[in-house]
């Protein structure tokens, strides 16, 4: 059962699941934590180092800079493509090793459509 605290079922099951995951797995300056966050209508992804809690590189399709590349593109689409941008970013910093974290998310649709596109863009997780 969800946490009690939470009075929506859905969203108490995800923050279970997600303090699950996080007791696990935790970012370092050579191999940080892709944190996703998935919305009704948007996605977005941050690269952490858990060590010293600073965000290494973040992206969103809300994001001005991507507006152009992701007008009328559908959301799985959409999160490829802030996948490939991540991925992008990382390499410029030389980072090319990953932890992923789906954030309790199910791995499925638009996480795994994330996660493709920054394995196309050549990080490893």
């Amino acid at each position: 059962m969800a946490h009690k605290k939470y009075a929506n079922k859905k969203y108490g099951k995800r923050i279970r699941r997600k303090g699950h995951i996080r007791k696990r797995i935790s970012g370092t300056p050579e191999r940080p934590r892709l944190s996703v966050y998935r919305s009704n209508k948007h996605i977005s992804v941050q690269a952490i180092d858990d060590t010293t809690n600073k965000v290494l590189a973040a992206v969103t399709d809300a994001a001005k800079a991507l507006s152009g590349e992701l007008e009328g593109k559908k959301k799985a689409e959409r999160a490829r493509a802030v996948g490939k941008a991540i991925g992008e970013k990382l390499k410029a910093q030389n980072i090319e090793k990953v932890v992923f974290d789906r954030n309790g998310f199910i791995y499925h649709g638009r996480i795994k459509q994330l996660a493709d596109g920054a394995r196309e863009a050549g990080l490893e997780f």
